[in-house]
């Protein structure tokens, strides 16, 4: 690698990094679908267990990626400036908030659902600390972290209910509100990041806006449209848009974090000459 003023792809954060957003997300994102349909006459347990597995398997990816493992306690001591402190320090409370939701106490589902949308914002707000990289330091990051989980969220609530073969109107509502709301964030980030871009991370977003963009996006509300109008092909119709919708969510961050975080490069406005004041 050779630095200079042509920016170069960084190299610290890999796939363990990219898998603790990537599951992270979906799972805070389900998480929060679990507690807001838990008004239900039973919890909808899989779908607490499978977001609280899927926090914990993000956590664990980007531990394996820590240089000394034995110093990660090290992370829940700058609660005051990190955001990586604050994700830290919510994961537990989410955990506990899940098991008391599945225990039946309705109670702990309102605080759950607001636990876990702010794991899924500290997530994003992580992203965007890093002001080198020009893809990650955007505004609309933080937003689009968001709304990508809770697509991610709806769409995973839907395959569970699909599997289990009960799917619920509202819960389609919700997934498609969240996959809508996903997609006018990911317009506004790229139209605001794209100049700013080198070429190859410009590629590797574009890759990201096949499932991201109208043509996937639209195809996820189509088959959560028909399921609301159809019935009886509710639940196939409902697993493939959930799909659909889950799998942009995983493409966009592994484009992210992998592909498409390129540093800005150095700026030299006033270069040194030799024998010149």
């Amino acid at each position: 690698m050779s630095y200079g003023p042509t920016p170069w792809l960084q190299t610290n954060w890999d796939i363990r990094a990219a898998l603790n957003f990537i599951c992270g997300g979906a799972g805070s994102g389900l998480l929060v679908a679990a507690a807001l349909f838990s008004w239900q006459a039973k919890a909808p347990l899989p779908e607490l267990v499978l977001g609280a597995v899927l926090m914990g398997a993000g956590l664990f990816s980007v531990w394996l990626e820590i240089g000394r493992p034995l110093r990660a306690v090290n992370v829940i001591f700058n609660a005051r400036t990190s955001w990586m402190t604050r994700e830290a320090l919510l994961a537990p409370v989410v955990f506990a908030l899940a098991a008391a939701t599945a225990l039946g106490w309705q109670w702990a589902a309102p605080p759950l659902a607001l636990a876990a949308l702010l794991y899924g914002y500290a997530q994003g707000r992580m992203i965007a600390a890093a002001r080198g990289i020009p893809a990650w330091r955007d505004p609309m990051i933080p937003t689009l972290f968001v709304t990508t989980a809770l697509a991610e969220g709806g769409g995973l609530f839907l395959v569970a209910g699909a599997l289990q073969g009960s799917v619920a109107a509202p819960a389609i509502v919700f997934a498609m509100l969240a996959a809508f709301s996903r997609f006018l964030a990911w317009v506004m980030y790229r139209r605001q990041v794209e100049p700013s871009l080198a070429p190859p991370a410009r590629a590797a977003l574009a890759q990201a806006q096949l499932l991201l963009g109208p043509k996937g996006t639209g195809a996820a509300l189509a088959l959560y449209g028909l399921a609301l109008l159809i019935p009886d092909a509710r639940a196939p119709l409902a697993l493939v848009g959930g799909l659909i919708a889950v799998a942009a969510g995983v493409l966009f961050k592994h484009a992210l974090i992998t592909r498409a975080a390129h540093n800005q490069g150095f700026s030299l406005p006033h270069l040194p000459v030799r024998g010149r004041r």
